[in-house]
């Protein structure tokens, strides 16, 4: 075999061994990539079924049940725009409690029920993670534009033409 030859068989085996070594992190990536959704997200179908993500938000005030099999506790994480109900069998941080930001690791099953493998409580009363303070900000600004929208729809106005009555 040519010096030639010898060197571009050691070149071509150096990229394979590279792709090789390449593919095998890429892969390790992604199955311990975890993504973040807010409830909102997860109810309109952004989140992947069968596969673990975080769900992130505050615990809604007066949800908290705790299982009489003294493990599980359930209750509600939303974005103040929409609702996640959350089951998690295990012992709850130290910091967690009702009306307190929170994010639960897990996965959605068939009847929407987020299954929390792991929680983790806000830790400082200055912090929250910069998609969960965004989804809180969106949740509270719809919230808002709902609750016009049904001041306007209680008042009588909802087609926009209150004067016109007065024409006839």
């Amino acid at each position: 075999m040519k010096t030639r030859h010898k060197r571009l068989a050691l070149v071509a085996t150096g990229l394979a061994v590279l792709g090789v070594a390449a593919w095998l992190i890429l892969s390790a990536f992604q199955k311990n990539l975890v993504f973040f959704f807010t409830p909102t997200q997860i109810l309109a179908g952004e989140a992947p079924h069968g596969r673990s993500f975080r769900v992130g938000g505050m615990v809604e005030k007066g949800s908290l049940v705790h299982q009489p099999d003294g493990l599980t506790w359930t209750f509600v994480v939303t974005d103040m725009a929409h609702n996640i109900n959350v089951n998690y069998r295990g012992i709850l941080p130290d910091l967690f409690k009702e009306g307190k930001g929170v994010v639960a690791e897990g996965q959605l099953g068939n009847d929407n029920v987020f299954a929390a493998e792991q929680v983790l409580a806000k830790h400082d009363e200055n912090y929250m993670p910069p998609d969960a303070a965004y989804a809180l900000k969106k949740g509270r600004e719809a919230n808002a534009a709902n609750q016009r929208m049904g001041a306007t729809t209680e008042s009588g106005n909802t087609n926009g033409n209150a004067s016109a009555k007065g024409l006839k």
